[in-house]
C-alpha cells in the first residue's frame, strides 16, 4: 500500500496496466454488475438539481426508472447509488444504469453527454469517473482499490500494450476526487518504486 495522508492506495494501482477498449467491452460496466455506481452524499442533491435538462439524453427505460425509483437509491446497508434500469432483487443483476444511453452499440453516460454539450457543469458521479478504481471510506482514511473484473480484460491488454499505469489512466478522475497535490505525490511515489526495482534488477 502507498500512505498518503490520510489515503492509503493500492499497489495495483501503480503496477497495472490499464487503458479503456469501448470498442470490445462496449461501456459494459455500465450495463452489467449487482448494483448500480456509488454515490458521494454531495452528489445526491446535485443529480436531482441537472436531471431536467439531462433527461434528454436518457433512454425511455431510463427516464421510467427514474420516475418510478428516484434519482438514486439507497442499499440496505445505507450506501447512495445510481439507479438501475431493472428494481433489483437480492443477488439479481439490475440491468444497465438508468442515466445510460448509447451510441453506435457503446453505452455512454447521458450525464457526461449533457455536460459535454455545456447544459451543466457535473461531469458524472466521481465513482464512474475513477472506475475502475473503487474507494472504500473508513472512519480515519480511505482505500483506493482496484476492482478487476472479466469484462475490462481487454482494457488491461490495452493499456499493458501501451505501459499506461492504471493510475495514469485515472490520473483527472484522482485529481478531481483529491486534489492535484495527491496526485503529485502518488506519481513521485510510484516512480520512484520503478526506480528501486530497476535497480534491484540491475544489481
Amino acid at each position: 500500500m502507498i500512505a498518503i495522508e490520510d489515503i492509503l492506495v493500492s499497489d495495483d494501482l501503480v503496477d497495472e496496466f490499464f487503458v479503456c477498449d469501448l470498442k470490445v467491452c462496449k461501456g459494459g460496466c455500465c450495463v452489467k454488475g449487482e448494483g448500480g455506481a456509488p454515490l458521494e452524499e454531495d452528489e445526491l442533491g446535485i443529480l436531482e438539481d441537472v436531471y431536467e435538462k439531462v433527461e434528454p439524453y436518457l433512454t425511455q427505460a431510463g427516464i421510467e426508472a427514474i420516475k418510478k425509483q428516484g434519482h438514486y437509491t439507497q442499499e440496505s446497508q445505507g450506501e447512495f447509488k445510481t439507479t438501475l434500469i431493472k428494481e433489483q432483487a437480492s443477488g439479481e443483476d439490475g440491468g444497465p444504469c438508468a442515466y445510460v444511453n448509447y451510441d453506435n452499440g457503446v453505452a455512454v453516460c447521458g450525464i457526461e453527454k449533457a455536460y459535454l454539450d455545456g447544459k451543466i457543469d457535473f461531469q458524472k458521479p466521481v465513482s464512474c469517473h475513477l472506475y475502475p478504481v473503487r474507494i472504500q471510506k473508513y472512519d480515519n482514511y480511505d482505500a483506493v482499490n482496484y476492482e478487476k473484473w472479466e469484462i475490462c480484460d481487454a482494457a488491461c491488454a490495452l493499456g499493458k500494450k501501451g505501459k499506461v499505469p492504471l493510475y495514469k489512466f485515472v490520473k483527472e478522475a484522482l485529481t478531481r476526487k483529491y486534489g492535484k497535490g495527491f496526485y503529485e505525490a502518488l506519481d513521485a511515489t510510484a516512480k520512484f518504486q520503478a526506480k528501486e526495482k530497476e535497480n534491484n534488477t540491475n544489481q
